[in-house]
């Protein structure tokens, strides 16, 4: 959460054009959230924010129109078999990074990995499930490691196992993309998610692993990358 508030002046002027408002309108029209409350995860291209809905939270994922880096995005989608009609035009690369990401969360659910609920979508903003307890975010792994490092990394690989099985990779799965909510790992940010098709796959699932192993190989599990991607093939 953004404490500083110069910083987080900043981080929402960033967020808060006309065109998102009204959209967020509709979707508090639309009874998703009743209003948004503290940032959560202020990040270069989305800013996450707690939103309240009655007694509860929901987070609202919101990617910056103005600042987000969409000729990346676009390298990233163009190669998705899914998404090769999109066309390389600023906003609608946005918003389908946005679909994508949603779509990707409704699979991943299905396959049975632990990520937070897709609630519902429009152009560029994901209403999603709170991870944490009341208005409290459940911290990112690398600002609170496990009290089980074992534990938790074998259900990390056993999830990334999962997730090569539904045919897909993460694409950007990181100690920063996977929360610690009460000693187990739930996976976030799956904007980059790929089918194992797209012919970036081979890539993108070693910078996975890679990322993963450097991670727990800091708080003593160590795993070797090469035996590691021969399990997952």
């Amino acid at each position: 959460m953004v404490r500083n508030s110069r910083e987080e002046w900043k981080t929402r002027a960033e967020v808060f054009d006309a065109f998102t408002e009204r959209v967020l309108i509709k979707l508090s029209s639309q009874k998703h959230f009743d209003g948004l409350s503290s940032i959560v995860s202020p990040g270069k291209e989305a800013v996450v924010f707690a939103a309240a809905k009655g007694e509860e939270f929901v987070a609202v994922k919101i990617y910056k129109l103005e600042t987000a880096k969409f000729s990346k995005m676009y390298d990233y989608i163009r190669v998705d078999p899914r998404y090769q009609r999109v066309q390389n035009r600023k906003r609608q690369v946005i918003f389908k990074w946005a679909e994508r990401e949603y779509n990707n969360l409704l699979l991943m659910r299905e396959a049975g990995i632990s990520v937070p609920m897709p609630i519902t979508h429009r152009d560029n903003i994901i209403v999603m499930e709170f991870i944490g307890h009341d208005q409290l975010a459940s911290p990112l792994l690398a600002h609170n490691a496990p009290e089980n490092p074992e534990d938790f990394a074998e259900e990390t690989f056993r999830q990334l196992e999962v997730i090569t099985k539904a045919g897909f990779v993460h694409g950007d799965l990181s100690e920063f993309n996977i929360i610690n909510h009460d000693e187990r790992p739930v996976f976030i940010d799956f904007s980059h998610m790929a089918p194992l098709k797209a012919p970036n796959s081979d890539f993108l699932l070693e910078r996975d692993v890679k990322n993963v192993c450097r991670y727990f190989s800091k708080i003593g599990i160590d795993k070797d990358p090469e035996t590691v991607l021969k399990e997952l093939s």
